[in-house]
């Protein structure tokens, strides 16, 4: 099939109209909206399938119980519990390490499409208003939102199953060593080892908005900051 090159051609910016404006700025936003969706999409199915696998030494637990061949008992006592049963803890404990590293992803994802979303936004709005007396009431700084943000709700949500995480890695890791739990040592634990979680988070999300920009040949200045 034969291809013929279309010429590249410069187009002045005072030669468009507010409508060609409005046409651009709509295929581009629809494009980087399915981006947005799509992260947003995967930050929640992380949290479900983080969730799910935190609660596997529960339903294993009670299919170990009905099936007999753990003693209910034996559950309600420290020294009792079985060591696989503190071995499936800490299985299951590392298994949603991967979901909660996806999430961190999915943060970012989610910010920074949003951010491309605002500068888009703005892009159209500088040109409307002047042509058509209309912008819409909605952001239009590249440099919201903030990819690391530990106090909003994806930041929270992450934080959340970091401390989780953290107490079945301790709690596994200290049963199966067969040590007496004492509350102050536990605690100690779970929170050095969420704070690995949160260094892992905070690094990456830092790390994110400062990565290296792609190369851009037109010399577009960057708003994002």
């Amino acid at each position: 099939m034969l291809m013929r090159k279309i010429p590249h051609r410069m187009v002045q910016e005072d030669d468009l109209t507010p409508s060609q404006f409005l046409q651009l700025a709509a295929v581009d936003f629809n494009g980087v909206y399915a981006v947005h969706l799509a992260a947003k999409e995967e930050r929640l199915k992380m949290t479900r399938l983080s969730l799910s696998l935190l609660s596997g030494p529960f339903f294993a637990a009670i299919a170990l119980a009905s099936a007999k061949v753990v003693d209910p008992q034996s559950l309600t006592n420290w020294q009792s519990v079985p060591w696989y049963l503190f071995a499936l803890v800490i299985v299951f404990g590392v298994l949603s390490v991967l979901p909660f590293l996806r999430l961190i992803e999915a943060v970012n994802a989610h910010a920074r499409t949003a951010r491309a979303i605002n500068n888009f936004r703005l892009l159209y709005s500088t040109k409307l208003r002047p042509g058509l007396d209309w912008s819409p009431n909605l952001p239009v700084d590249p440099r919201f939102p903030e990819t690391y943000a530990p106090l909003a709700w994806p930041g929270i949500n992450v934080m959340v199953l970091a401390t989780v995480n953290s107490t079945y890695l301790t709690v596994g890791v200290t049963g199966l060593s067969g040590q007496e739990p004492n509350l102050l040592l536990l605690m100690i634990g779970i929170l050095l080892v969420a704070l690995i979680h949160y260094a892992v988070y905070y690094i990456r999300c830092n790390v994110t908005r400062r990565r290296r920009l792609p190369r851009d040949p037109y010399q577009i200045p960057n708003m994002e900051g």
